[in-house]
């Protein structure tokens, strides 16, 4: 029975310890601070064991599609590039200031991890749920599936784009683009006389 007591005991004190740490406001949260490393790794691991078990049932489409790999490129320039980076691009405003850092797809090696199904499970799942308290926002609210697995597939890809071929396929290309009108005068000489259609 004592032993128990002890016990009890020993759960009380350490639940009012941690309320009183936690209330007294001694606990840094800024993201300008690295989190110790057994806060570090403690989350990390939480965070991984979270998206691999959440993500394990969902059915990987075919990532190797042109057409889905070139569909991506304008939601990722729109929506990840800011933090996840571009071809020619080391930092942003934004990558620079979060806390964790966000991964960096223009690298190769931690790009590779995406390529099994499970990798792109977990890509997907990040994409679609986000992750709580990292800066990472859930586009499942905005976007449907197909485009999130479409930005899945084109990260797959980004380490082997040059700058040139980022631009190309991360271009939107809209209905205003494709309605110029050529229609009255064009002056193509440079000389300032006109051209008469």
């Amino acid at each position: 029975m004592k032993f128990l007591l002890g016990i009890l005991l020993t759960v009380f004190v350490a639940i009012v310890g941690i309320f009183i740490v936690v209330t007294s406001g001694v606990i840094n949260i800024g993201a300008d601070q690295a989190h110790s490393p057994l806060v570090y790794n403690f989350l990390e691991t939480a965070r991984t064991r979270s998206i691999a078990n959440a993500s394990k049932d969902i059915a990987v489409p075919n990532l190797e599609k042109t057409e889905m790999i070139s569909s991506g490129g304008a939601d990722y320039k729109d929506m990840c590039a800011g933090c996840h980076l571009s071809p020619g691009v080391e930092s942003t405003d934004f990558s620079a200031s979060l806390y964790p850092k966000p991964p960096s797809f223009t690298n190769t090696e931690l790009v590779e991890r995406y390529k099994t199904d499970a990798g792109a499970q977990q890509a997907f799942w990040a994409i679609k749920h986000g992750i709580m308290a990292s800066g990472m926002p859930a586009w499942g609210a905005s976007h449907d599936d197909d485009r999130m697995w479409a930005m899945v597939a084109f990260i797959r890809s980004l380490p082997k784009l040059n700058e040139n071929q980022y631009t190309m396929l991360t271009t939107r290309i809209d209905d205003s683009m494709l309605d110029m009108s050529f229609d009255g005068e064009m002056d193509m000489s440079g000389d300032g006389s006109g051209m008469q259609h």
